[in-house]
């Protein structure tokens, strides 16, 4: 079966407009999380986030094509755009994959929530002003799909378009998606971006309403603290993450910059309670990662590192850390453990995305980025994640883990090309 490479990266969040300033920030510990400024917060119970800074959006679009496109899809043309010219496939000139590639050349996207702002926006206008005054570009601008539809066109990609809205772990499941999808041969390429900007008053204020966000509100740059006794909820975040996927040899033929293989992916359901996560889930799908793993290597992997989902969260981390402990027999045989979402916030639909591109490059320069914000170790999380500063380490296989609301659970494995 043929063989998924990782050749292009992209990403725009709270720390960073690119992959190596975002990278440097989260190994620096540098956290993005701080007043919200893109909407009055000041009568909400949540007053904090990691917002994305000085985007200006006329910079990777035409000006009269800003206003048809939430600020989801504004994000995700970014980092598609760094991950395409990453890849070598186009460059700023010409932004166009050549015709005789694009028939093979796909695009997954993902986002857990779309156009929220946009579609809070036209509410309003619907009942304060009637629906006559609802915008033309309300609908192709709010939903989740048109991310793809917006960058297959600026790209020219004419292969299989799919898009994928499953919450928190959504462009972990476009990611694993795009690996099939070359695998049995369904295309030669494929684009995946995830994207999310849902930090408005009906985002913040929904999430807050069930007690899912941190209220640190006098002390936002330690507000996400995974792993930590005292944490108290997940901190929103805004970004997007763009990967280009490809078969081996083809890359290998044109000499492309190759960063890793994907050598396996595990998908499960909880099938348990709708915002409540239970070990079993997650557990499944990090087995069934390394049991395909293994059969696409031939021989028993070790797994040298992990990106976490880790938000924040009461239940949350305690279930993925002993749900790890349970799969590597023992916290002490377990590799390192981090969660960066202490450094950009929980960027949901595109959390995936963004964190597998932090594994990535975790696995590629040789270092691993700290968990922010640990000031008192939860004694029911008992692995090692690498607290306050990032650790050199000599890495092989890297694992990337995410999960939604409604008990969806994915994980992806990542190894060095040698």
């Amino acid at each position: 079966m043929r063989r998924v490479v990782i050749t292009g990266l992209g990403t725009i969040n709270s720390v960073g407009h690119s992959v190596e300033e975002s990278f440097k920030a989260v190994v620096d510990g540098v956290c993005g999380i701080d007043k919200i400024t893109l909407f009055d917060a000041s009568e909400y119970p949540v007053q904090i986030a990691g917002e994305v800074k000085d985007f200006d959006p006329t910079t990777v679009m035409d000006k009269k094509e800003v206003k048809k496109a939430d600020r989801f899809i504004q994000l995700g043309i970014k980092a598609a755009l760094e991950a395409m010219i990453d890849s070598g496939f186009v460059n700023a000139e010409n932004k166009k994959v050549d015709d005789s590639i694009a028939d093979r050349f796909g695009l997954i996207s993902a986002s857990g929530i779309g156009g929220l702002s946009t579609i809070e926006k036209n509410s309003v206008v619907c009942a304060n002003r009637g629906p006559k005054r609802i915008s033309p570009f309300f609908i192709p601008s709010s939903l989740v799909n048109m991310l793809g539809g917006f960058i297959s066109i600026e790209h020219n990609l004419k292969g299989p378009s799919l898009s994928h809205v499953t919450a928190c772990a959504a462009s972990t499941h476009a990611l694993n998606d795009a690996v099939k999808t070359i695998k049995i041969n369904g295309a030669d390429k494929i684009l995946v971006v995830g994207a999310e900007s849902a930090i408005c008053g009906a985002g913040v204020g929904g999430f807050a309403s069930m007690k899912a966000l941190s209220t640190r509100n006098d002390d936002p740059k330690t507000a996400s603290r995974p792993f930590d006794k005292d944490r108290d909820g997940f901190v929103m975040g805004e970004g997007a993450g763009a990967l280009v996927l490809e078969e081996y040899d083809a890359a290998v033929a044109r000499g492309a910059k190759i960063y890793c293989e994907v050598i396996g992916f595990g998908e499960s359901a909880d099938a348990n309670h709708i915002t409540a996560p239970v070990m079993d889930g997650p557990l499944r799908a990090m087995k069934a990662a390394l049991t395909m793993a293994e059969a696409t290597t031939g021989e028993k992997i070790k797994i040298d590192y992990i990106n976490t989902h880790g938000t924040s969260t009461p239940v949350g981390d305690v279930n993925e850390s002993k749900a790890i402990v349970e799969l590597f027999e023992g916290a002490e045989n377990a590799p390192p453990v981090t969660s960066t979402k202490g450094q950009i916030g929980h960027c949901l639909g595109a959390a995936g995305a963004i964190e597998a591109i932090f594994a990535i490059k975790a696995l590629n320069d040789g270092i691993i980025p700290p968990t922010i914000n640990i000031q008192n170790q939860d004694e029911e999380c008992t692995l090692d994640y690498v607290p306050d500063n990032a650790r050199k380490s000599n890495l092989d296989i890297v694992m990337s883990n995410n999960f939604g609301f409604g008990g969806t659970n994915a994980s992806v494995i990542f190894k060095k090309i040698k």
